[in-house]
């Protein structure tokens, strides 16, 4: 989520300048929006909560995706996530991870930054200090208290999905129904196993970051942006990793980009949309970025294309926070 206090990251939009976007994506049909306590200290979702009051939009015209696991400093402060995973010391006590304690927690301060229930709610990381069983058992038990219409994942191995997967059919609980990984042209090793057994189970996939931080919207050589230079993730997510073979993909999205008379982004958003069950999480923080990604919708790649798009890629390490 791309709103919330540019004190938290210095690429994302404060309140007076997201509340035009919201509207303006709301406008355009984009109805569905993802964002998670620990964005902005809870501020993103306070802006969503308050742009759904002052334009007075019905509830049931929205889906609100949030997300808990990691730690929401209350003072106005929120360490690296590093550092709110470990649950220990005084100030993170019962306040990080998936323990049943937690996950209620985290759900009534975000209903009421929201100022509604969730639709649905997403572990933003598997907590793996937390048993399995309790975990499943409190997601099932917000949903039947009503805060919670359903339950997501995001990033974490194929195997440990299915196991969350089975703990809750085994006990006649609610299951996720989607699985917010990460998947673009220059991260694709979910296709070995998240996706095909997402697919064959009926699990959504909404990946996050489809434009790869935006590497994938612009030209290889343009690096001078505010996202380029104050987002936190970008280096150790794509810069670290990055290849020759990454630079050669990039260049060949703006060769179809051209060629098709679209942006780059587009391209790659196209590439998304291809796939079977996948709608990608955009963050969008112009009007000209929202009026992009929803013609996106209507654009189609050959055969060819994503082939011509695909050849290349090389796979790569699995980065840290995909699991």
């Amino acid at each position: 989520m791309s709103y919330g206090s540019s004190d938290w990251q210095g690429w994302v939009l404060n309140e007076d300048e997201a509340l035009p976007l919201l509207e303006h994506a709301y406008n355009r049909g984009i109805n569905t929006w993802d964002t998670a306590d620990v964005y902005s200290h809870g501020r993103s979702e306070e802006i969503i909560g308050n742009f759904l009051k002052l334009k007075q939009i019905p509830r049931d015209r929205v889906v609100l995706l949030t997300k808990c696991f990691f730690g929401v400093d209350d003072q106005g402060g929120q360490p690296p996530n590093r550092a709110t995973i470990h649950n220990d010391g005084k100030h993170w006590v019962n306040r990080v991870g998936l323990s049943r304690k937690h996950i209620f927690d985290a759900v009534e301060a975000s209903c009421r930054r929201l100022g509604t229930y969730i639709d649905v709610l997403q572990i933003h990381r598997l907590d793996r200090h937390t048993p399995r069983v309790e975990i499943m058992r409190a997601l099932n038990d917000v949903v039947n208290s009503g805060a919670v219409r359903y339950i997501g994942a995001s990033s974490m191995a194929a195997w440990e999905f299915q196991s969350l997967q089975h703990i809750a059919t085994q006990n006649g609980w609610h299951k996720f129904i989607s699985m917010q990984n990460f998947h673009n042209l220059l991260a694709r090793e979910e296709e070995r196993e998240m996706i095909p057994y997402c697919l064959d189970t009926g699990v959504g996939l909404i990946p996050w970051s489809p434009l790869a931080r935006g590497v994938l919207a612009r030209p290889w050589g343009v690096r001078s942006t505010i996202r380029e230079s104050t987002d936190m993730s970008l280096q150790s997510i794509i810069r670290d990793r990055e290849s020759a073979a990454d630079e050669a993909i990039v260049t060949r999205v703006e060769e179809v980009a051209k060629k098709k008379g679209i942006g780059m982004a587009q391209v790659a958003i196209a590439w998304c949309l291809s796939h079977p069950g996948e709608n990608p999480i955009l963050g969008l923080n112009s009007r000209a970025r929202i009026d992009e990604a929803a013609d996106a919708i209507g654009v189609k790649l050959t055969v060819e294309e994503r082939e011509y798009l695909e050849e290349l890629y090389v796979p790569k390490r699995i980065h840290p926070s995909e699991r």
